[in-house]
């Protein structure tokens, strides 16, 4: 098989001060070279021979389009690390491969990524391998090969890298290691296989497709018009059929299985100028009677004036009223004398109660001396009274949304739109030939608004909602941060472990006491989440319990990890233990160490690590972190980064927005990061174990939580064994991945047997 390599370089990275921000990275044209090679691969290894500086952090080579990283190799010698960092649908994912390579000596290091196999060589021994998410190959337009250094200013590789290579074919190690010959076909050859059954699958459903679209099309529909009827008091109407509401003073028709009825029309009233027009109980219309003048005010027939005594107005004449005003329940200030009346009543009277007498199409109106009546909504006054109101047709006025295909019909109060012969409705304003909406033989949305076509139909989002009509996603304008689910328009609902109105903030679970852990354990806050962690001298039982509950005490005597030596006798106790020993010679306190002995009262400093201290004390061996005297000038600053003022050792973030001075720690990108000497190490968060079936790493989480959905899974291992049948039938194969029939945006994929879709909303927006 052909070889493609990329990148053959030779390159001494100094280690000076001076060179706290460098740029070595390959030319614009050997990155366009390495998009093409990458498109669509699924097989390639990293190759280098490398000498790093002991205790030092860097990376190796990075392949980056501004914060993300398609392809880094780093390797940290403060914690001992080989980090693979690439990208899986859109997220960062990192690997962590604990193997010690920055100690000054020579190393070849080769990295094979295989589909989602993972192999690591180091002087030709596999060192590892792993599954992982398969990582993209489809690199983005702008991206940058960086040699020794992750940018300008970060991950910085102290030491010499040199024969760095990129290979695309299966087994690449074999270049570097010849006596390591492939034994196996790699997953990306299975995959190919796999991939030739998929496509041929595609191909099946969009024939199913076109076959079903063809059946659709000859496919007719038969539409029955039945007349419809009223039916008013035990009485049937046929349509059209009128008759005369005599308790209303109406004339009423049937129109298409609904009962339209309009008041009377009362002649105009051409009253003589010594009489008004007032209503009269028992008649539809209104009246002319004598009108009363007193003092220059005028009163209508009924109504009453008071001046020494009470009178009312009666044919033209003001008589005296004898009866007796009823006593107020209430404080002569809130007394108030109504219009035309001659007794006062409290503030607050319900005239309404008293009259005027308002139509049935009119409501009545407290004012604070009087009641009126008012029109009800889609009606108007009749001849500028409103006590009788007559239905407004708007119709007539084109005060309607009647859309084409409709007919207006006017009916009391408001109006509505009747299809024409022939159409059938599809909402309250208008029709179309056929009723796919109506049978609901359409795939709209449950937030769309589906409107019938000559040739079909259609689906557009309702008001605060996005999408294709097909499907319909809530819309928020400030979106919902951490994975939060837009659910109505602009309401988010937060995950567990964030709040606030966008789902922005992070709740410290430990800090604000809303989870206790056992006491042998600590709880530990993450992003979005939290564990409880084992104290020293614990560990989990396997079980592990949330709330630390699984953290038992580890038995050091029973496991012989105790350092009691000769006579004495090794005591467990909670978190620890105790060497007693009876008094005599043979009970001299020291303590076994890598297979030497320490003397009681020793105090020494660990071979693998300078900033350890360890001391013998009757037996027992107890190790801390050196203290850290900032005060004395011969500390070490390795060990003490926080004693370091120096402006050269100061770091800056990721984002280069903020300052951290040496031993400083911070969280970036769900990794632990930290300043030591102006170098930044970052380093996955440590999570929790889980001991349920199906994980998912949310959006905004850093860690797995635990789901009962397998199509929200991230940890199912696929058998290939297991299918689905899409809508159309057709058979797919575990992990195979196809559009939904009818719904371009949506994307279905078949997991361990179960048909699992999601919806690409940047699509949805652009359709």
């Amino acid at each position: 098989m052909p070889m493609d390599v990329i990148l053959v370089v030779w390159f001494c990275v100094c280690t000076a001060r001076t060179d706290i921000e460098r740029e070595i990275h390959a030319a614009p044209h050997v990155s366009e070279k390495l998009i093409q090679l990458f498109r669509n691969k699924s097989e390639f290894t990293f190759l280098a021979t490398v000498q790093q500086k002991p205790s030092t952090s860097g990376v190796i080579l990075s392949i980056r389009e501004l914060e993300h990283s398609y392809f880094e190799l780093e390797s940290s010698g403060l914690r001992d690390e080989i980090r693979y960092h690439y990208m899986h649908n859109g997220k960062p994912r990192t690997e962590a491969l604990p193997y010690r390579m920055a100690d000054g000596r020579w190393h070849k290091v080769a990295l094979s990524v295989s589909a989602s196999h993972l192999l690591l060589h180091v002087d030709c021994n596999r060192i590892y391998e792993r599954l992982i998410d398969p990582p993209e190959t489809n690199l983005p337009p702008g991206i940058n090969l960086w040699l020794g250094q992750r940018n300008q200013k970060h991950g910085l590789f102290k030491g010499i890298i040199q024969d760095g290579k990129i290979i695309f074919m299966p087994n690449g190690y074999i270049t570097q290691c010849p006596n390591l010959n492939r034994t196996c076909p790699t997953c990306s050859d299975f995959l190919s296989l796999v991939q030739g059954i998929m496509d041929l699958q595609e191909l099946l459903a969009k024939m199913t497709a076109k076959l079903n679209y063809a059946e659709t099309r000859l496919s007719q529909l038969e539409n029955c018009h039945c007349e419809k009827t009223c039916q008013v008091s035990g009485l049937l109407y046929r349509d059209q059929d009128s008759w005369v509401d005599g308790d209303h003073c109406r004339n009423c028709t049937c129109k298409s299985g609904a009962v339209e009825c309009r008041r009377m029309s009362c002649p105009p009233l051409n009253c003589s100028p010594d009489s008004l027009p007032v209503h009269i109980a028992g008649q539809c219309c209104k009246v002319c009677r004598p009108k009363c003048i007193y003092g220059g005010k005028v009163l209508a027939e009924g109504q009453r004036i008071l001046t020494k005594t009470c009178r009312e107005c009666r044919s033209g004449v003001l008589v005296k009223i004898t009866e007796m005003c009823p006593p107020l329940n209430c404080s002569e200030k809130d007394h108030i004398l109504p219009e035309n009346q001659c007794c006062s009543v409290c503030r607050g009277h319900n005239f309404c109660a008293e009259g005027p007498k308002c139509g049935e199409n009119s409501e009545c109106k407290n004012w604070n001396t009087k009641a009126t009546c008012e029109c009800k909504s889609g009606y108007i006054s009749v001849q500028g009274d409103s006590a009788y109101c007559e239905d407004i047709d708007e119709c007539a006025a084109k005060m309607h949304y009647c859309h084409a295909n409709t007919v207006c019909v006017n009916i009391p109060g408001l109006y509505r739109c009747d299809c024409i012969p022939g159409y059938i409705r599809v909402d309250d304003f208008s029709c179309t030939e056929h009723d796919e909406c109506g049978s609901g033989q359409h795939n709209c949305d449950e937030n769309a608004i589906c409107t019938n076509t000559v040739q079909g139909h259609s689906c557009t989002c309702k008001p605060g909602y996005v999408g294709n009509g097909t499907i319909c996603k809530a819309f928020c304008e400030e979106g919902c941060r951490y994975g939060g689910t837009c659910v109505a328009p602009n309401k988010c609902v937060c995950p567990s472990g964030f709040t606030g109105s966008h789902c922005e903030k992070d709740i410290d679970e430990c800090t604000e006491g809303i989870i206790e852990c056992h006491n042998h354990s600590r709880c530990v806050n993450l992003p979005g989440w939290y564990h409880c962690e084992c104290r020293s001298g614990f560990h989990d039982d396997g079980t592990y319990s949330l709330s630390g509950e699984s953290c038992i005490d580890i038995d050091e005597c029973a496991l012989g990890t105790h350092t009691c030596w000769n006579d004495s006798a090794c005591i467990n106790l909670a978190g620890g233990f105790d060497c007693l020993c009876p008094s005599g010679p043979s009970c001299s306190g020291d303590c076994p160490h890598e297979g030497g002995m320490k003397r009681n009262g020793q105090v020494w400093t660990l071979k693998e690590d300078r900033c350890s201290v360890c001391s013998c004390k009757d037996g027992k061996i107890f190790c801390r972190r050196t203290a850290c005297d900032c005060q004395n000038p011969s500390a070490d600053l390795f060990c003490c980064p926080e004693c370091d003022t120096r402006v050269t050792s100061q770091c800056l973030d990721q984002n280069g927005h903020k300052l951290y001075r040496s031993g400083d720690n911070w969280t970036h990108s769900c990794q632990q990061c930290r300043c030591l000497e102006g170098e930044v190490d970052c380093w996955p968060l440590t999570c929790p174990n889980l001991s349920c079936e199906y994980t998912a790493i949310l959006e905004g989480d850093c860690c797995p939580r635990c789901v009962s959905d397998p199509c929200l899974a991230d940890n199912i291992t696929y058998d290939i064994r297991k299918t689905c049948l899409d809508s159309y039938g057709i058979s797919r194969l575990n992990g195979s991945v196809w559009t939904m029939a009818g719904s371009p945006c949506t994307s279905c994929k078949c997991k361990n047997g179960r048909v699992c879709c999601s919806v690409d909303l940047e699509c949805l927006q652009n359709n």
